[in-house]
């Protein structure tokens, strides 16, 4: 059972507020992993969780794994990020994410919100109005906007990376990716890696989406039970977390996991499953720190486009630190990237 102070085995959340609002039917929890480098930072997540507890737990995981993220992307933020329980029936959208960004400023810039899993850019320009904590939109004149291209492009160069290191590959061309999930980010990657010569399988819970990547791609379309199972070089887990447990990783043929869901792994242990069986996993707080140095960058004024896609890119140098780290630490990849991220929660 989740702990109201934060995860098992881990140091307590600095703060969890729990809000509501009866008139919009909000109900939503903003969880504050770690300040040590500044204010959290991270997005908000719009989801029908199967109960409440679902829904503190998700909080308190993604946040944790958002202190890691902007550490290792060497940002001057901490970890945070907010879970929305969508409400049953019916609902004013707009109402209940001006209702959000009340809970957000009550904070007072302990918490920074932008676009997750079920939110937009139009959901974050309604939070804009009501609060002064918000990045991720479109500003005239200004960087800003989607961050899902900086992720996706993100993800791409570590696959490059990893390619390179764990398969001895120069170029992505006629290797076979895996892509689990089509939505903003994982179509963005589709079109980074088919560019670039890859082959495409791919799985959504939507079928006009893999019928669209079918037609737009030549991707092969297989069954959302099946895609962690495909004969792929590369898997990259495009949707929801804890996708990497006990019953998913025996079944894994692909080589080098990387991709940018959060939570990837159900346990910290699955880690070590993957690489007992051989499998190169990249941790996706590693990995998919792209959105968060757009909207960092956007947040704090200082972005344009061609130099945040060059700090994106370096992710790419951190993985292949990464992978060197492990060789002298004995470490898996997950164990050694917590460790390193760990190491850097750290006042300036």
């Amino acid at each position: 059972m989740p702990s109201l102070f934060g995860l098992h085995h881990q140091a307590p959340h600095e703060r969890v507020l729990i809000a509501s609002d009866e008139a919009t039917g909000l109900r939503t929890l903003i969880a504050v992993h770690n300040t040590a480098r500044g204010p959290g930072f991270g997005g908000c997540r719009f989801w029908a969780y199967e109960n409440d507890l679902a829904a503190l737990h998700d909080a308190q995981r993604l946040s944790q794994g958002m202190s890691y993220k902007n550490a290792l992307a060497n940002l001057p933020f901490g970890g945070g990020k907010a879970v929305i329980v969508k409400p049953k029936g019916d609902f004013d959208r707009e109402a209940l994410f001006a209702a959000f960004a009340r809970a957000v400023d009550s904070l007072q810039g302990a918490y920074i919100t932008a676009e997750d899993v079920g939110t937009t850019t139009a959901d974050m320009r309604v939070v804009q109005r009501h609060t002064a904590y918000v990045s991720g939109i479109p500003r005239e004149g200004a960087f800003g906007g989607d961050p899902s291209p900086k992720t996706a492009w993100g993800v791409f160069v570590s696959i490059q990376a990893g390619a390179q290191a764990v398969l001895g590959r120069s170029d992505l061309h006629g290797l076979t990716v895996a892509i689990q999930g089509l939505g903003a980010v994982g179509w963005h990657l589709a079109e980074f890696l088919q560019q670039a010569g890859a082959r495409l399988m791919v799985a959504d819970i939507d079928p006009a989406k893999t019928a669209k990547a079918q037609e737009r791609f030549g991707a092969t379309v297989v069954g959302v039970d099946q895609i962690l199972s495909a004969p792929a070089d590369m898997l990259a887990p495009c949707a929801l977390g804890a996708s990497l447990n006990a019953a998913t990783i025996p079944t894994l043929q692909a080589k080098l996991v990387c991709g940018a869901a959060n939570n990837q792994l159900a346990l910290p242990s699955d880690g070590q499953l993957l690489a007992e069986r051989g499998i190169a996993y990249l941790p996706d707080y590693l990995v998919n720190a792209g959105g968060i140095i757009s909207v960092a960058r956007e947040y704090r004024g200082e972005g344009e486009e061609q130099a945040v896609m060059a700090e994106v890119s370096r992710i790419a140098e951190r993985v292949t630190e990464l992978l060197a780290r492990i060789k002298v630490s004995g470490r898996t990849p997950a164990a050694e990237a917590d460790a390193w991220a760990q190491s850097l929660l750290v006042r300036a």
